[in-house]
């Protein structure tokens, strides 16, 4: 493969004027990118944000080698997963008291399934999409047949019609503004309020969206959402979710695991369980402390930015991506299924061939880190805090090189189990 990145001067000089214009450029320096590396994953797993490092060592040597059990007072250990809820909170557009952080997207999904369902009890259908990510659909079935419930598979464009037949039926819509896959967009406003029309709950799966799309959870009406700390928040490996329960529902949520921590009064130890005011009863095992802390420092990399910036940034990040694959791409077999309008896109562009994971593979060695998605899927993920144009003209320029040169293997062993 040639090493030399040409191009055509328009694309060149396009990517260079959009990011000497560009008002979130400083923001890259808020993030410890690996030099030579054009990362596009953050989609899957944020990079690690500058704040990070000093904040565990922090928590490990001071918090916890010095402070020991004595943290969880003076440190604030206790109340971090409020704290944190909080601050999260700030970023999906919900006042405070409203967000807790502290346990896995999975767990944090049951818990808004099952409770949602809960407060519409004599309704028996259970809505979501066959398009999303898997872990959203088995749980949906799990608090399905734990309640005794159908659930109906429905894409978002086909809700409308369906609720005007079964909506007097429904209890939950369970849906994600962006497609994992595609990186379509859908309209988080006109769903929530078809739901509500037809008097059920509207529950937002928001991992693709914090962090990279102004939200306004309470403006918006949402009753339930979660989402990942380790994507566009940046949390790491594994960070904590959040679950964003609107304060209209408080008094009358019940969690299917009413744990010690969301207890009225946790250290009286008593015999029966009463949930403690406001969101905290969502709160159920001890917090994953360090976890949380390298969260809580992660969202600093927001201080001060206007996510109205952060969303027209993506945009012409996505935009100009499209423009690279349209004249660079497309000839060599690639298509794109992510939708050109800008409305209707998330903060990734998705692109078709039938060597999706070979391909993924070489750009990885060749310093451009992506996704796939099985079975013919590329996916480019994009975080306007430190992804430049330049970043997305050389991810193309090395995706056309190496397609042209037939310098991958279509099918390589696996790097191991995860793609």
């Amino acid at each position: 493969m040639t090493t030399a990145l040409s191009a055509p001067a328009g694309l060149h000089g396009r990517a260079a004027q959009l990011d000497a214009d560009d008002p979130l450029a400083p923001l890259r320096a808020r993030f410890l990118l690996p030099p030579g590396v054009v990362y596009l994953d953050g989609n899957s797993l944020g990079p690690l944000p500058a704040a990070v490092p000093a904040a565990l060592d922090d928590a490990v040597r001071r918090q916890w080698g010095a402070g020991l059990i004595g943290s969880w007072n003076a440190a604030g250990w206790w109340q971090a997963p409020l704290r944190v809820g909080d601050a999260v909170g700030a970023l999906i557009g919900a006042a405070p008291g409203q967000t807790v952080v502290g346990d896995s997207t999975s767990v944090q999904l049951f818990t808004a399934l099952d409770a949602a369902v809960a407060l519409r009890p004599d309704r028996p259908l259970l809505v979501t999409d066959p398009g999303h990510f898997p872990t959203d659909r088995y749980l949906a079935d799990a608090v399905a047949r734990r309640r005794n419930l159908t659930v109906r598979r429905v894409p978002p464009a086909a809700l409308p019609s369906f609720l005007a037949a079964e909506g007097h039926r429904v209890a939950v819509v369970s849906y994600t503004p962006v497609d994992f896959r595609t990186g379509e967009l859908h309209d988080m406003r006109a769903l929530t309020r078809a739901v509500h029309d037809a008097g059920a709950l509207a529950l937002w799966d928001l991992c693709h969206a914090a962090g990279a799309l102004p939200l306004d959870v309470d403006g918006t009406g949402v009753d339930l959402a979660v989402g990942c700390g380790y994507k566009f928040l940046s949390g790491g490996p594994g960070a904590p979710a959040f679950l964003y329960v609107a304060r209209r529902h408080h008094a009358a949520l019940e969690t299917p695991l009413p744990g010690w921590t969301g207890h009225a009064d946790p250290f009286a130890l008593g015999d029966a369980y009463t949930p403690a005011p406001g969101i905290a009863r969502a709160r159920i095992g001890t917090p994953p402390i360090l976890s949380l802390l390298a969260l809580e420092a992660a969202l600093t990399a927001f201080d001060g930015v206007d996510m109205q910036q952060v969303r027209d940034k993506s945009l012409s990040l996505t935009g100009f991506f499209l423009r690279c694959a349209d004249e660079l791409l497309a000839p060599s077999g690639f298509t794109s299924v992510t939708p050109a309008e800008p409305g209707r896109r998330g903060s990734q562009v998705s692109l078709r061939h039938p060597h999706a994971r070979g391909l993924v593979a070489a750009l990885a060695e060749h310093g451009v880190v992506a996704d796939m998605r099985a079975p013919d899927l590329l996916r480019f993920g994009v975080n306007a805090l430190y992804t430049s144009h330049r970043d997305m003209l050389t991810a193309a320029l090395r995706l056309r090189d190496l397609t042209r040169d037939a310098a991958y293997d279509p099918a390589p062993p696996a790097a191991g189990p995860v793609t």
